[in-house]
């Protein structure tokens, strides 16, 4: 890959010494800090502190399918930042924010059309379980408060989505503090049944039964919602079985409990549709989004909600806050002006039909990859794709990780979880450039695996 001319210059002059990375190998990530450092950003390529030129091959944490540098979007926050830097979202509210609204709800699937604004994904989650439970409260079902999730979830870092998440290493340090009540279903993830499955695996769907059996223990007077991703993007696309949405979405209305989508990840566009609910043909009643609303540019997350819900809280004097919750900076004008002009361009340049030609492409690449050394599975899913490998006797990660790090000094950026490799590309991104990623990939796999 490309390297710039003043190799390492930048690096040289920089001291990570106060710096605390999150999810970060804090000590690793200081002992070489030059190879992860990134200095500049345009397209789909990052430049690193060591001039290496790299490919973006996730988006950078899912969240920049547009690429870097995006004009229209960087003239659009230029314009907003002289027109209106700020505005309060409390008791008032910045118009390109209220327009904003009005798109979301017309992308969404049909009957979620209310909006509320945070500013990331774990804030979204954590609005949408107190939505949950208020919802309940004020419609006579107070006892409705147990939340249910899934065992490798990933659902942000508040407490509230720490607890419906399914993900060990991020719930140990902090178990006194989980949220009580809450029961996890089982993953849909089993090497046996489904490795290298094209898309959604055929095995699985009796999984979802095991929410009859949480709702028989508990009962289903005391359980207020179901948070699951559509797919699971932390955790290494793990890819719903076929019927397996749909059974949760028919147990959930049979016992009157609320579905959640959490889609921060497969959000506008990265299956090929706005939201994955749309491509699997499953409605739920709140849809969690943040990261590619703005291309990742501005921070920005939100909620999108059943109009009955929105309702059930319209109630009490006229004057009254009927929603004691929010941000300083939910709907931010500047976040706002960055998602308009990212919709924008997902609509003018026909980016989710481009995702959907891609696919095909993106799943044929990645599924050559396997045979090569110690690859169990690869699976994909819209234009997402993971690598598992065999566990190491070194330890776990061990496999990843070398690749990681050799990618990055050799132009390949990905996401490492566990023993898997996660890909999902930008949405601009050319046939060359898929291939160009996976013929790097593979050299990676048989230099360090």
């Amino acid at each position: 890959m490309d390297q710039v001319t003043d190799k390492g210059a930048l690096a040289r002059q920089l001291n990570v010494d106060a710096y605390w990375a999150p999810f970060t190998s804090n000590r690793r990530f200081k002992s070489n800090p030059n190879d992860r450092t990134m200095v500049a950003a345009e397209g789909c390529y990052f430049t690193n502190a060591n001039g290496v030129k790299i490919f973006d091959g996730s988006s950078g944490l899912w969240c920049t399918p547009l690429g870097h540098a995006h004009p229209r979007i960087v003239e659009a926050v230029t314009k907003q930042v002289s027109a209106l830097d700020y505005a309060p979202s409390f008791q008032v509210a910045s118009a390109n924010t209220i327009q904003l609204t009005e798109r979301i709800a017309d992308m969404a699937p049909e009957g979620l059309n209310r909006v509320f604004f945070t500013n990331s994904g774990s804030e979204a989650v954590d609005t949408a379980l107190k939505i949950a439970m208020g919802y309940h409260r004020l419609t006579g079902q107070a006892t409705r408060t147990r939340f249910i999730g899934r065992e490798k979830g990933y659902h942000g870092v508040g407490f509230g989505g720490m607890s419906v998440g399914g993900m060990v290493a991020n719930r140990k340090m902090f178990a006194p503090g989980m949220v009580n009540g809450v029961d996890h279903l089982p993953h849909t993830h089993n090497l046996s049944q489904m490795a290298f499955s094209k898309g959604q695996p055929e095995w699985g769907v009796h999984l979802a039964d095991e929410l009859e059996r949480i709702v028989a223990l508990h009962d289903a007077s005391t359980i207020s919602a179901v948070i699951v991703e559509p797919m699971q993007g932390s955790a290494a696309v793990i890819v719903p079985p076929i019927g397996y949405l749909e059974k949760l979405r028919e147990i959930c209305t049979k016992h009157g409990i609320l579905l959640i989508f959490d889609e921060v990840i497969t959000g506008f566009g990265r299956t090929g549709w706005a939201f994955a609910a749309q491509r699997l043909g499953v409605i739920p009643d709140m849809i969690t989004f943040a990261k590619a609303i703005t291309n990742g540019i501005i921070p920005m997350g939100g909620v999108i909600a059943k109009q009955e819900i929105y309702e059930a809280f319209m109630s009490g004097p006229p004057a009254a806050i009927e929603f004691c919750h929010g941000y300083t900076y939910s709907g931010h004008p500047m976040a706002a002006a960055a998602a308009h002009a990212s919709l924008d361009v997902y609509e003018e340049e026909k980016l989710f039909e481009r995702v959907r030609e891609l696919e095909p492409l993106l799943e044929a690449e990645f599924h050559s990859l396997k045979g090569e050394p110690n690859i169990v599975d690869v699976r994909n899913f819209g234009l997402t794709a993971a690598v598992e490998f065999a566990p190491s006797p070194e330890g776990p990660s061990t496999r990843s990780l070398a690749v990681f790090e050799a990618g990055l000094r050799e132009g390949l950026y990905m996401r490492y979880s566990g023993d898997s490799l996660a890909f999902s590309p930008p949405f601009i991104s050319t046939e060359q450039q898929i291939k160009d990623m996976v013929s790097l990939l593979r050299k990676l796999i048989r230099d360090v695996a």
